[in-house]
């Protein structure tokens, strides 16, 4: 299982509509983030715009390529590149990734 934390900046004029799009994001983009194998996915987002993603996946590359090949995905990614700072493409497919240096679970196993 792979656990994929990313970052964006959300543009400081765009966070309340940013947040009011995600309290009731469109179910066939729920299906489709399911669909592709993603779970216990959230986003938090900090008052000066820094977004922080998490999620997890069995094959994070293969659920990469599943939302970028899903017609339910495109309209919904084009809307909210809107909202980045300097982000090119699809926001789903150019976050920076963050490194994982430390995980409760994996260390108490380890032990």
């Amino acid at each position: 299982m792979s656990r994929v934390c990313f970052q964006l900046q959300v543009k400081p004029d765009r966070l309340a509509e940013y947040t009011q799009r995600h309290a009731a994001v469109w179910p066939e983009m729920l299906q489709a983030i399911e669909d592709a194998g993603r779970r216990n996915y959230s986003l938090f987002l900090r008052e000066d715009g820094l977004l922080i993603g998490y999620y997890e996946s069995d094959d994070d590359e293969g659920s990469q390529a599943s939302l970028d090949a899903d017609p339910r995905t495109a309209a919904w990614e084009a809307q909210m590149s809107e909202f980045f700072v300097s982000l090119e493409g699809r926001p789903d497919q150019n976050a920076a990734r963050l490194a994982e240096v430390f995980n409760l679970e994996e260390q108490l196993a380890a032990l």
